[in-house]
């Protein structure tokens, strides 16, 4: 058997760790390891236009299948371009292991061409972060990247150099077991013991939920039932709490709706589920605040804290919920429940008078016939920006459909990469990016990686020529808007001329028949939707610092333009509260 080398060996260990495909861009101080790959059955190399893209594709993989996912890039300039991508994966706490192939080994330091220091510039986006400069290094420098990223949840780098990759394997190498998913967290019977208190001593009870409730929504039901507790979520905690929720208040934040800043701010304890949301002058300094988090770093790191719990959700709630107190009075949360229904009636009004036969086409509009048409376990990639908005207010969740997005790094362009890697898990999956005209063109060449590999995602493009979020942010600071008018191309033909189905819709009454056709077409699609540039309302009584520090209440909406199907919900919760 002819002897490995560092990249035979460096392919096979990621297939010993899940990986099924390595995204990037080839080069040359990569070549070693792609032709490994090539000899190497179980993974796949996968061709992108940009390097950014990759990783963004890489970061979306690992939040769909809670496996390990990697991307590459060459030595340079080309791994310089996954940071931003490597930024979003880490901060969303997904695990991915970047290769960043380096300059020949003996001439780092002497200003070669191309050279960066790839081992120092991801430190700050990564776990781990580690240069290999001899090949007795592998296999442990690897393994020990591996672990770090699934561990701790995040990013791990390894960087390689192209000579060093060609080189022999060491002999007689020891391979540890690869750990390869991340066990329970429990907190202490001390912890269990001052929670349980707190609940008991409180009278009004608020749940305030993140994307640490995945997997726990049982147990959050639950345990809302037995305190009787109003439930509000942060936007990633949306797609995992909203759903059959009878105790549902909506969201906070700048984006939010219905009574969810209320409920935080009238209750007796704030309990913080599994969120690092980040705004915290949304957060109430008057009232007791417990926050649960399998993430110590990030307890009270936002707020002041009464208690601060280590543990996953789920098994924090399993201790928790056969210990605490029985509470019987409904008051609060019915009184939360009818202010959350009656919030919802107001901002409903501008979504419903006569938007179908209106043009420009009113985004709303476009996301609530998105929300109708869409299967019932699809995959949304929402750009950051405006497709923020419409996402958290039409996209019905239901435990089956994902929703992701930049929701903590906050970047342009990362709808169509990250649908890329949400649709190589599983083509038969729809899955569909909502894109925005302008982060759709910042990343657009890596459209035509959906029609090198025929994957079908379906990008719906919301074309207002402008970058909406931005003009918002100016016209609220007092300043006129400039610079954020974008001259677009027909979207749909410039799709078709890529040799995919591509259709423009400019009248509201095309919109429904657009979209079913992507969605009947088997391979990629773009639907370019021209729509309202001047959807955004803007509340008298607002100030610039409101916006600047993310400190309104739902009441003061920014973004006013109706919820979708939520007050359906909220409805029918209300059914629910008992009548005097």
């Amino acid at each position: 058997m002819a002897k490995q080398n560092v990249a035979e060996q460096f392919v096979d260990i990621l297939v010993r760790a899940g990986v099924q495909r390595l995204y990037g861009v080839v080069g040359d101080s990569l070549n070693p390891v792609v032709d490994a790959i090539r000899r190497t059955s179980g993974i796949d190399w996968v061709q992108v236009r940009h390097e950014e893209t990759a990783a963004f594709a890489a970061g979306a993989e690992a939040q769909i299948t809670g496996r390990l996912a990697a991307c590459a890039g060459s030595c340079g300039p080309g791994n310089l371009h996954l940071i931003n991508g490597l930024y979003d994966a880490h901060r969303s706490m997904a695990p991915v292991l970047a290769l960043a192939s380096h300059i020949p080994s003996g001439e780092i330091g002497l200003g070669y061409f191309q050279e960066t220091h790839p081992d120092r510039l991801f430190r700050e986006c990564s776990h781990y972060s580690e240069l290999i400069s001899n090949p007795q290094q592998m296999p442990r420098l690897l393994q020990t990247a591996i672990q770090h990223a699934v561990g701790q949840g995040g990013v791990s780098v390894v960087s390689l150099p192209g000579d060093i990759a060609g080189r022999p394997a060491p002999e007689k190498t020891v391979e540890t077991a690869l750990v390869t998913s991340r066990p329970t967290v429990r907190p202490g019977d001390a912890e269990i013991d001052a929670l349980v208190r707190l609940i008991d001593s409180a009278d009004r009870v608020t749940l305030f939920c993140g994307s640490g409730t995945a997997g726990a929504h049982p147990e959050v039901m639950q345990f809302a039932e037995r305190v009787k507790s109003p439930v509000g979520h942060a936007l990633r905690g949306k797609e995992w709490i909203q759903y059959d929720n009878p105790f549902d208040v909506g969201m906070s934040g700048l984006l939010g709706y219905g009574a969810a800043y209320e409920a935080t701010h009238e209750c007796d304890l704030l309990i913080l589920l599994g969120t690092d949301f980040p705004y915290n002058a949304f957060l109430p300094d008057d009232v007791k605040i417990a926050q649960i988090d399998v993430r110590p770093e990030r307890l009270g790191r936002r707020s002041r804290l009464d208690l601060a719990v280590w543990g996953d959700v789920r098994e924090t709630l399993r201790c928790v919920i056969p210990r605490v107190r029985a509470k019987t009075d409904r008051r609060f949360l019915d009184r939360m429940l009818k202010k959350h229904a009656d919030a919802l009636e107001g901002v409903v009004k501008a979504y419903t008078r006569k938007v179908e036969k209106r043009t420009p086409i009113h985004p709303e509009y476009v996301a609530s016939v998105l929300d109708e048409l869409a299967d019932d376990d699809a995959v949304f990639t929402v750009d950051t920006g405006m497709c923020n908005v419409w996402a958290a207010r039409y996209l019905t969740p239901n435990g089956r459909r994902r929703i992701i997005g930049s929701f903590s790094h906050g970047s342009m362009a990362n709808a169509l990469p990250q649908a890329i890697g949400a649709q190589f898990t599983d083509r038969g999956r729809q899955v569909v990016s909502m894109s925005g005209d302008g982060g759709f063109s910042m990343l657009m060449g890596d459209f035509l990686t959906l029609v090198q590999y025929d994957l079908p995602v379906k990008v719906i493009v919301f074309d207002n020529s402008s970058l909406g979020m931005v003009e918002l942010e100016m016209l609220v600071a007092g300043l006129p808007s400039y610079g954020t008018t974008n001259k677009n191309p027909d979207f749909a033909a410039v799709a078709r001329a890529a040799g995919a189905f591509g259709v423009r819709v400019e009248k509201p009454k095309h919109l429904a028949g657009a979209l079913k056709d992507a969605f009947r077409h088997k391979g990629p699609a773009l639907v370019d939707v021209v729509t309202d540039p001047n959807a955004l309302s803007i509340p008298p009584k607002i100030s610039a610092d409101m916006v600047t520090g993310f400190a309104l209440s739902a009441g003061k909406i920014v973004l006013d333009g109706g919820v979708g199907r939520m007050l359906q919900m909220a409805r029918s919760n209300l059914r629910n509260v008992p009548r005097p």
